[in-house]
């Protein structure tokens, strides 16, 4: 799941999005369902924003590559925040 800023583009949406599928699919994992729920309240302000636009990907990939995302993600100056779990098999 990742929370960009609520006035974000669709240009900037999708480019989050492609983000997550290159990383994974060079990791050789498999990029599911991505669901785009909009523009949502936050639970707390964050960077001075009460509102942002949740994206939740679902895919399989190794640890490795899940380690790779997460930092690509971070460094993502669009990204506010962003939160991995795993689900256990």
């Amino acid at each position: 799941m990742l929370i960009l800023p609520a006035e974000a583009e669709e240009s900037v949406v999708a480019s989050a999005v492609d983000r997550i599928t290159k990383v994974v699919s060079e990791g050789g994992g498999e990029v599911g369902k991505v669901d785009r729920w909009g523009r949502r309240r936050l639970a707390y302000e964050i960077a001075r924003q009460n509102e942002g636009y949740y994206v939740v990907a679902e895919f399989t990939a190794e640890p490795t590559v899940i380690a790779d995302l997460e930092r690509h993600l971070a460094l993502a100056d669009e990204v506010l925040r962003h939160k991995v779990v795993v689900r256990a098999a």
